[in-house]
C-alpha cells in the first residue's frame, strides 16, 4: 500500500533513574508511528533539558547525547506532521517558560477545532512559534483561571474537539489524558512496581520490561506525582470512536490497543477475508509487513499455502517521504522485490490491509506480472478508503481517494488485476474484538463522530494557509 502517514507515538515515565534510557528505548519500539522527528524532554533536580531532531530515534540519539540527557522523569515523542509543516520548530515535546517552569506537551491526533481555537487565542494576544495545533493546548492552559493542575487542566482539555492522546509535562508531575471518544490508544504500565510509563502502545512496555496496567479511558486524565497515580474524569458519556484503522494497520502487531491484542485482530481480518471472497489460487502472498496477518489467517482459512513472493528492503525509507510521485513510485520499486521462482507462472492471491491512491498498487501488480505471475488476485482487509480522516490519520484529500472516483470493477482495470475483493464493512466490524459502535470508521463510511470545525486536510493547509491558521 501507499504508506499512510499515521500521527505519532508518545513515551512517559515517572521517577526513575535511567528515565533516559528508557524513553528512547520506548520511542524506538513506537518507531512505527513516526519516523519524521523524535524528541525527549526531561526533568530532575529542578531543571530540564531537552534533545530532538530530524529522522529516526536511531538517528537522534547517539549514545554520547543520551549520557548527557539528565533526568528522573520525561516525555518524548515520536512524529509525523498531521498538523503543521516539518519545521524543526515543530518538533514534540513542544515546551514553553511560564513563571520560569517549563511546562510542555507530546500529542497524537489532531484537533478538529484549532483553527477556531488559534484565532480567537490571537485575538487575545497569544503569539504563536509552531504552526502546530499542540502548541495551542499549552496556550489554553496558562490562560486557564482553575485553582490546581487537575482543574486548570480538565478546563483545558473541554475547550478541545477531536483527536487527542496527550502528555503533559509540568515541574513536578507528567499528565495523561484521552479525548472523550478515545480514538488514539494510550496504555500505563509500572517498573518494577515503583515508577509509572506510560506508551501509545504496549510494546514499548515489553522492551523495557514494564507490567502493563491499563490503559487511560476516554475522558480520563491521570497525574503521576509523588503521590503516586490520581486519576479523574474530566468528560462523561461520550460515545466511544476508537480509530479502526490502528487495528488494521498502524499498530505493531505485538502491541494490545484498547485492551486487545493486534494479532489476533488481523488475523481475524483475514479469516472473515477468506469466507467472504472466492479467490482460489496456488499460493497466498502478503505485501510485507503490514498484510502479513491477515494472509496468514486467510491461508488458514483457505487451506492454500502461504508464501513470502515479495522481499521487503528494510533499509529504504517509508515511501511517502519522496516529495515527488515519480520519485516515491521509484521507491515502491527498490522498497519491494518479487521472489520469481515463488511466483513464477502461479496463480497468486496478494493480501494488502488497503489501498489508498492506488499508484503504488499497481507498480507492485506490474513487478509481480514481469516476474512471471499467471494471474494476481487482490484481497483488501478493510473496506474501500472513500473519505478523508480528521483525527490525525494523514488519508489525502478526497479527491485524491482512489475508491472515492472508482467503482470496484474500475479500479481492478486500473490496478491490472484479474480479480479484486475489499473486506466487507460487516466482515471489518465482526473481526473486531470490541462493540462495532465504539469505532469510528469514517474513512469508509463518510460519518465522522466529531464534525470537523473546518473542511481542509494538510495538503490544503499548507498550500494556502501556511501563516494563516
Amino acid at each position: 500500500m501507499e504508506i499512510i502517514k499515521e500521527n505519532c507515538g508518545l513515551a512517559g515515565i515517572f521517577r526513575h533513574a535511567q528515565a533516559t534510557e528508557i524513553l528512547y528505548l520506548s520511542l524506538f519500539s513506537l518507531q512505527h508511528r513516526g519516523q519524521e522527528a523524535a524528541g525527549i524532554l526531561l526533568g530532575g533536580e529542578n531543571s530540564t533539558c531537552f534533545h530532538g531532531g530530524s529522522g529516526l530515534v536511531s538517528d537522534v540519539f547517539s549514545s554520547s547525547i543520551i549520557k548527557s540527557l539528565k533526568g528522573n522523569y520525561g516525555i518524548g515523542h515520536v512524529r509525523y506532521s498531521t498538523t503543521g509543516t516539518s519545521n524543526p520548530r515543530n518538533i514534540q515535546p513542544f515546551s514553553i517558560e511560564y513563571k520560569g517552569k517549563t511546562l510542555a506537551v507530546a500529542h497524537n491526533g489532531n484537533l478538529t477545532n484549532s483553527r477556531i481555537l488559534r484565532k480567537k487565542l490571537e485575538r487575545h494576544g497569544s503569539i504563536f512559534q509552531t504552526t502546530m495545533d499542540s502548541e495551542i493546548i499549552l496556550h489554553l492552559f496558562v490562560r486557564s483561571n482553575g485553582t490546581d493542575i487537575k482543574e486548570k487542566m480538565a478546563k483545558t482539555l473541554n475547550q478541545l474537539k477531536g483527536a487527542f492522546s496527550l502528555l503533559i509535562f509540568t515541574e513536578n508531575s507528567i499528565i495523561a489524558a484521552r479525548d472523550p471518544n478515545g480514538f488514539r490508544p494510550l496504555c500505563i504500565g509500572t517498573l518494577n512496581k515503583k515508577s509509572y510509563v506510560v506508551a501509545s502502545e504496549t510494546c514499548a512496555f515489553d522492551l523495557i520490561g514494564a507490567e502493563y496496567l491499563r490503559d487511560v479511558e476516554p475522558g480520563e486524565m491521570i497525574i503521576f506525582s509523588d503521590r503516586g497515580m490520581d486519576c479523574y474524569k474530566w468528560a462523561e458519556g461520550q460515545k466511544k470512536s476508537h480509530c479502526i484503522f490502528e487495528f488494521i494497520y498502524f499498530a505493531r502487531p505485538d502491541s494490545y490497543i484498547f485492551t486487545k491484542s493486534v494479532y489476533l485482530v488481523r488475523k481475524s481480518l483475514g479469516y472473515n477475508l477468506a469466507k467472504e471472497c472466492d479467490f482460489t489460487g496456488d499460493i497466498v502472498m502478503p505485501v510485507p509487513d503490514s498484510g502479513s496477518i491477515a494472509a496468514l489467517g486467510f491461508s488458514q482459512k483457505k487451506k492454500i499455502p502461504f508464501e513470502f513472493g515479495v522481499i521487503r528492503n528494510h533499509y529504504i525509507g517509508r515511501t511517502f517521504i519522496q516529495p515527488v510521485q515519480q520519485m516515491r513510485d521509484s521507491g515502491v520499486r527498490i522498497k519491494l522485490n518479487p521472489v520469481k521462482s515463488v511466483v513464477q507462472g502461479k496463480n497468486l492471491i496478494l493480501i494488502e490491509d488497503s489501498i489508498v491512491r492506488g499508484t503504488t498498487c499497481r507498480n507492485r501488480i506490474r513487478s509481480l506480472r514481469a516476474a512471471g505471475a499467471r494471474r494476481v488476485m487482490l484481497g483488501i482487509s478493510c473496506p474501500p478508503i472513500v473519505a478523508p480522516c480528521y483525527f490525525g490519520i494523514d488519508f489525502p484529500s478526497k479527491e485524491e481517494l482512489i475508491a472515492n472516483k472508482k467503482k470496484v470493477e474500475e479500479i481492478k482495470q486500473f490496478l491490472d488485476l484479474d480479480a479484486l475483493h475489499y473486506l466487507s464493512l460487516h466482515g471489518l466490524l465482526d473481526a473486531m474484538p470490541l462493540p462495532p459502535d465504539e469505532f469510528c470508521t469514517a474513512c469508509f463510511t463518510g460519518k465522522y463522530p466529531v464534525k470537523p470545525d473546518y473542511a481542509f486536510n494538510k495538503y490544503q493547509w499548507e498550500k494556502k494557509n501556511c501563516c494563516d491558521f
